[in-house]
């Protein structure tokens, strides 16, 4: 196949945050299942399977914050050589003992070796990784987004509340105060009514189809089993692997996949957001329309809320008057990020919903949501701790629960993907999220499910 190039974008990759000690106690509003834990005090023997840069981040965290390595499993040898020595230099000489895979079934034949597994592979991989551990009874920690497909989504939500394991999605800022202030103040009224959201800074494209050419494949890297249950095609180097395998639609699906579960995850929190009943497509032939935003998910009336419209703005900016706000403060060097615009005032965050910003009406300008005068009696309703990692491990041990567990996770990924469903599409879609059918477009069912390759499942 030939390469159907939309437009290249340049993406952005958070760095693992640092694990420390959690903090302020038990959770007390999570929807983590209770599941069958480690010991409060013991180890937790951990497999990182995706060997990357991203997992390689999140696996030096989880060994500071107690976790015990215990397998290493990637079909390209250089990736888990790179792993080990990152484990080596973080985790002392226990991690040199390592067991090493290529293939993830090896892994699974020694399942009594581990607790609990970090999925860190191309996304496309996530889905068939987290059913098999799930089903073998290990916690699971998966990067986001959680799954390649609107339909894989639905399909570990629902796994997640029969198997008794652990789950944590890994879209980090989560765990931040920023994130869990704006929500408490958000769902206080402090802004009014919220009618529009804006975010801006990551594109959205990706390409369909294969690179043109072939070149040889490294030595000791399985390169069928990599691209595993997506179509075959050739290698070709610096293409795919390592990483830019984001930017073509059968591994990633560009960069509202990557970042939805970051950016969406407050405003779905904080204004209790269920499935957008209309996305609307302005990117047409790879180009964006002029002035509007590359996606609009609109949301429904939700009891005495009113409709939402987030505006996914992709390679434009919002409009003068929304990005105001940031001007005052930072001139012509104002952050990309999301914009919740409400009656009363706006909050501002990153694009991982660290650094939260507030202005109510009046103010002059913004100012952290952590030290903001007016709102500072708004009652601390949920809990506090200071790291995403931690928290699943301590709740692996029977701590707590996750934050972010695969409902969650699984939801935030559904409602992002079905954009991706309306971009591959190329037209608006009527979406019926229960249902996961665009009711005007039957064509663009075969973007919601996938065809697996079977040859490398379970």
């Amino acid at each position: 196949m030939k390469r159907n190039h939309f437009s290249r974008r340049s993406f952005l990759t958070a760095s693992a945050t640092a694990l420390g000690a959690a903090v302020l106690g038990r959770p007390l509003i999570l929807s983590g299942a209770e599941a069958e834990s480690t010991a409060a005090n013991s180890k937790l023997n951990l497999a990182l399977v995706g060997c990357g840069g991203q997992g390689r981040g999140v696996m030096k965290g989880l060994l500071s914050g107690g976790a015990n390595l215990v397998a290493l499993c990637d079909p390209d040898p250089a990736m888990i050589d790179k792993a080990r020595t990152d484990a080596l230099n973080s985790g002392g000489d226990a991690t040199k003992d390592a067991k090493t895979y290529e293939d993830y079934r090896r892994l699974l034949d020694n399942a009594s070796s581990f607790d609990a597994v970090l999925i860190a592979t191309p996304d496309h991989w996530h889905a068939p990784l987290c059913k098999a551990f799930m089903k073998a009874g290990k916690h699971i920690y998966c990067e986001k987004p959680l799954t390649h497909s609107v339909a894989e989504a639905r399909e570990l939500r629902e796994l997640s509340r029969t198997c008794n394991v652990v789950t944590q999605m890994g879209n980090q800022g989560s765990a931040s105060a920023s994130l869990r202030r704006c929500t408490e103040v958000i769902q206080a009224g402090a802004l009014g009514q919220i009618r529009e959201i804006y975010h801006w800074g990551v594109g959205v494209t990706a390409n369909e189809g294969s690179a043109e050419g072939e070149d040889p494949v490294p030595e000791g890297f399985n390169w069928d089993l990599w691209v595993g249950p997506s179509a075959m095609r050739p290698f070709k180097r610096d293409v795919y692997h390592p990483f830019r395998w984001r930017s073509w639609f059968d591994f990633g699906n560009g960069g509202l996949a990557d970042i939805c579960c970051h950016a969406i995850n407050l405003p779905m929190r904080a204004l209790e957001l269920g499935y957008p009943e209309r996305i609307v497509i302005n990117v047409h032939d790879g180009k964006q329309t002029a002035g509007k935003a590359a996606v609009e998910f609109h949301f429904p009336a939700r009891g005495s809320l009113v409709p939402v419209a987030l505006h996914w703005q992709g390679s434009g900016t919002p409009a003068a008057e929304v990005l105001q706000p940031l001007v005052d403060v930072y001139k012509d060097k104002a952050p990309n990020g999301l914009m919740i615009i409400g009656e009363k005032g706006c909050i501002y965050t990153s694009h991982w919903n660290t650094g939260g910003l507030i202005r109510l009406n009046g103010e002059p300008r913004l100012k952290d949501v952590l030290h903001h005068d007016a709102t500072k009696d708004i009652p601390e309703t949920l809990p506090r701790n200071a790291n995403h990692g931690q928290e699943w491990l301590d709740a692996c041990r029977g701590q707590g629960k996750t934050f972010s567990d695969f409902d969650i996770g699984g939801k935030l990924t559904e409602i992002g993907l079905a954009g991706v469903v309306g971009l591959r599409a190329g037209q608006n879609l009527d979406w019926d999220g229960e249902k996961m059918k665009a009711t005007n477009v039957p064509e663009a069912a075969r973007f919601v499910r996938r065809e697996y390759r079977t040859k490398w499942l379970t």
